[in-house]
């Protein structure tokens, strides 16, 4: 079994930005394969079904960016999961729009949802998808960038990126992080 959390705010003034990009890949995967992502439960919002014959759970955190850890950890503990079966997709400011780049493990890169996840776990040994959103203007405040939402000709790049990202997940699965990495990180959609 797989665990596949996306990263967000809940609420609806979030929809649509940067810091929601998770949501969005989990809205979009779930479509893509029949999966009901509604039923609340570990403090989050979250769904089961099959890709490929796999049981994955998918997962948005309700807690909040900055406590996205609490959703994860009840999930691993019920299910008892090993944490390289865990992948969370989330927005990453040092990756241009149209990037997308899957690792193993790694630190949390000043992003407050992994931040989170890691002192959650307890390790940084999960699989993760980073979806680029762009640098933040010099003369803007970080939160006002990664709250506020992406331009018309971004978002249409960001819709695609999310596609190549639900394309990736069943590599992931079926044969390895490693392959994924192979065949999805040089990506760069314009």
């Amino acid at each position: 079994m797989y665990l596949i959390m996306g990263l967000g705010n809940p609420d609806k003034e979030y929809i649509n930005t940067r810091h929601n990009v998770g949501f969005d890949f989990i809205d979009m995967l779930a479509v893509k394969y029949s999966i009901d992502v509604n039923m609340k439960k570990f403090d989050g919002l979250v769904g089961t079904g099959l890709i490929n014959n796999n049981k994955v759970i998918l997962a948005k955190p309700l807690t909040y960016m900055n406590l996205s850890g609490n959703c994860i950890r009840q999930i691993v503990d019920f299910y008892k999961m090993d944490i390289e079966k865990v992948i969370i997709v989330y927005d990453d400011i040092s990756l241009n729009v149209g990037a997308m780049r899957i690792r193993s493990k790694g630190s949390a890169g000043g992003h407050n949802g992994i931040k989170s996840i890691i002192s959650n776990l307890g390790s940084d040994g999960f699989p993760r998808i980073r979806l680029g959103v762009g640098n933040k203007p010099q003369n803007m405040d970080l939160a006002n960038y990664v709250l506020g939402h992406f331009k018309d000709e971004e978002r249409v790049i960001i819709n695609k990126v999310i596609i190549k990202a639900c394309e990736a997940i069943p590599c992931i699965i079926n044969e390895g992080v490693a392959e994924g990495m192979n065949k999805f990180n040089g990506i760069f959609i314009e």
